[in-house]
């Protein structure tokens, strides 16, 4: 039963046009409750072959539906229908514009001239509030200019910036996302390290103040980027504007597990709990182990050989220096020695994922591994 405290609202985005110049829209779902709070914004599949977050969604909808809520959630589920609808026989090849080549988690906007700007004119006597209002007219300012520029934007970039306005508006920002074939693990800005205690997700990438395109960063750069300005021009001041954001990988791409997405939600809802989304807390984090790395210890393993792969080494298990990690299968010399070469572990390390297919050129990215890891 709703809360009388929440309402409900579904309305629909226009993010692309198809070759028919028939519109193509996503759902977005609201809860705004009447008590004060965070502001959340969830989006899920801005990769087409990326699809178990939309049966998180679907749970969180659900225990929306009763929870007595704080602030307000905006949902936006297969935010990129583009992308899931780009398949070649069994695949979706839903992870770049088939048009232009870009990424399409990787055009959200940053502006750092905006944010040395907007710092220098700053009044240390204004409230937090009154600064993140203002910062947030700049930042819509900025996204709004781009998108009516007069030479037009990819297909890419337009989508993301419709959905970044949006998210630009949240104090909570989760976007979620899946592996080739992965463990469950989460991108977490290093400032935030102790929300990613919260998520019941056992593997922590930390990643620094740095944009490369995802919504993630160009949600908390500059954020963090103001507040370290702010604390270089007024140092005794605390500049904390609560805001943070995540990339959550849910697990292997090109399938969809309901019941694995109920404890996905879960996770998701105890961190918005730990954040004060709710009067009474929806959930509580678990008693696991939670391994962390910082981002450039987070390492790509690429094959020195092509062939048929065998992946040994399973995402999430913990590998010893020297193990075997896969076994490459070389077609040309199938009745010698050199039929079978193993790839071994450079160090001690945790799989998190691997290449999907077991086809590969010499040079491919076959793992992306922990190294250096250690227990927060």
């Amino acid at each position: 039963m709703q809360s009388p405290n929440v309402t409900f609202s579904k309305e629909y985005l226009v993010v692309a046009q198809n070759a028919s110049g028939r519109n193509l829209n996503v759902p977005i779902y609201k809860f705004v409750s009447s008590v004060p709070g965070p502001k959340v914004y969830i989006q899920s599949s801005i990769h087409g072959a990326e699809v178990q977050g939309n049966t998180v969604l679907l749970h969180i909808l659900k225990a929306l539906q009763s929870a007595n809520l704080r602030g307000e959630v905006t949902l936006v589920p297969n935010c990129n229908p583009v992308g899931s609808n780009l398949k070649s026989g069994e695949y979706t090849l839903g992870r770049f514009d088939p048009v232009n080549g870009q990424n399409w988690n990787r055009a959200y906007h940053y502006n750092e001239d905006l944010i040395a700007e907007f710092s220098e004119k700053i009044n240390p006597e204004n409230s937090i509030e009154e600064i993140k209002y203002e910062y947030r007219q700049k930042l819509t300012a900025s996204i709004e200019k781009r998108l009516e520029n007069e030479w037009g934007l990819g297909l890419a970039e337009c989508l993301n910036l419709k959905l970044q306005l949006m998210a630009l508006h949240a104090d909570i920002v989760l976007d979620l996302h899946n592996g080739p074939v992965s463990t469950r693990h989460i991108y977490v800005p290093e400032y935030a390290k102790e929300s990613s205690k919260y998520f019941n997700i056992p593997h922590v990438i930390l990643i620094p103040n740095k944009f490369s395109g995802a919504l993630d960063e160009a949600t908390f750069c500059p954020w963090w980027s103001l507040s370290d300005s702010l604390h270089e021009r007024f140092p005794g001041v605390n500049w904390d504007f609560g805001i943070e954001a995540f990339t959550v990988e849910m697990g292997s791409q090109e399938v969809i597990d309901i019941d694995a997405g109920k404890v996905d939600a879960d996770g998701i809802l105890c961190y918005l709990s730990y954040k004060e989304c709710f009067v009474t807390p929806l959930e509580h984090p678990k008693i696991m182990t939670r391994q962390a790395v910082y981002l450039k210890d987070y390492k790509i393993m690429y094959s020195r050989f092509g062939g048929m792969v065998e992946y040994v080494a399973k995402p999430g298990q913990y590998i010893k220096k020297g193990e075997v990690m896969a076994r490459v299968l070389n077609i040309d010399e199938l009745e010698g020695e050199d039929a079978v070469s193993n790839v071994n572990a450079p160090c001690d390390l945790i799989p998190i994922l691997h290449f999907p297919s077991a086809s590969v050129l010499g040079g491919t990215q076959i793992y992306k591994c922990f190294t250096n890891y250690f227990k927060i």
